[in-house]
């Protein structure tokens, strides 16, 4: 374990306990999540480094690493998943100033789903994916233009770069970023897909809620942090936009982690909940942070 005596994103070095998570996935073992008194950033605190954090994806059911089906909230990620990757696509589209030769990267792109929807939609895009799990279950055709060495992306100008659901999980947190923004040409956008520890599933569930997903999540991000990141990186954040499916399966797997009998229809209700107090407070279980240089 590495203890971290200054912030990972503003280099702060005061910051308080938020609470005490268990690794319900996979090992059990329990991590402290501490809060930056400056930017509000939440993270795991100590953490697992870059060398040790492997063995916490070993498992068959990390979904975003396979395409083996062996639970009915696999299932219904994956039967989601179909149908957000069209949702994706028009919302980056609409981003768009110009509609010819999309450059895309993908960044931490798993199995490759998403960019093989959009490289069949005429995108030139790429992903980015070093777990060789991940690589290993991706289509053959589509594992062509997935890169796996950091230094392959340099000297690229993309005009979108995606990371649905993958900065929590990046060690190197600033460096990554004034990389990829290095990457991106004028008005490029940065889309960042990233869980929300202020939305009513992750308050209900507190400890239980799957969202933190300690220690593969090193970080927790709000929209406080977020606004503090973009600014920091001279960014400047377009818009913001909600992921409503995220609170079902979030909720459904935070039920099974309580050890609540009927977790699917008890996730799905207390899911419809959060979508609902969200429609006004704006504090989905996920959010989508649209950035541009």
């Amino acid at each position: 374990m590495e203890r971290l005596e200054e912030c990972p994103l503003c280099k702060n070095t005061k910051f308080e306990t938020h609470s005490e998570v268990t690794d319900h996935f996979l090992s059990h073992e329990k991590f402290m999540l501490v809060k930056c008194s400056k930017c509000n950033l939440v993270f795991t605190n100590p953490r697992p480094s870059q060398i040790d954090i492997s063995p916490y994806y070993k498992s068959a059911d990390y979904i975003s690493h396979t395409n083996k089906t062996k639970s009915i909230s696999s299932f219904l990620y994956k039967l989601v998943r179909s149908y957000t990757l069209g949702k994706k696509f028009r919302l980056l589209k609409s981003l768009l100033t110009h509609s010819t030769e999309i450059h895309h990267l993908d960044y931490g792109s798993g199995t490759g789903h998403f960019i093989e929807y959009t490289h069949n939609k005429g995108w030139i895009s790429n992903g980015y994916e070093p777990d060789s799990t991940a690589l290993s279950h991706s289509n053959k055709s589509i594992s062509q233009l997935i890169l796996n060495n950091i230094e392959s992306i340099s000297n690229k100008n993309y005009d979108l770069i995606t990371l649905f659901h993958v900065l929590e999980h990046v060690h190197n947190l600033n460096d990554t970023l004034e990389l990829l923004i290095h990457q991106l040409k004028p008005n490029g956008v940065l889309l960042l897909a990233l869980p929300n520890h202020k939305s009513f599933d992750a308050q209900y569930y507190k400890q239980h809620w799957a969202g933190y997903d300690v220690p593969r999540h090193l970080y927790h991000f709000d929209r406080e942090s977020v606004n503090f990141l973009a600014q920091q990186h001279g960014l400047k954040i377009d818009k913001i936009e909600p992921m409503p499916f995220d609170s079902f399966y979030v909720s459904m797997l935070s039920e099974k982690y309580v050890g609540h009998y009927m977790t699917l229809l008890k996730g799905f209700l207390k899911g419809l909940k959060s979508n609902r107090k969200a429609t006004a407070t704006g504090e989905y279980s996920s959010l989508i942070y649209i950035l541009r240089k």
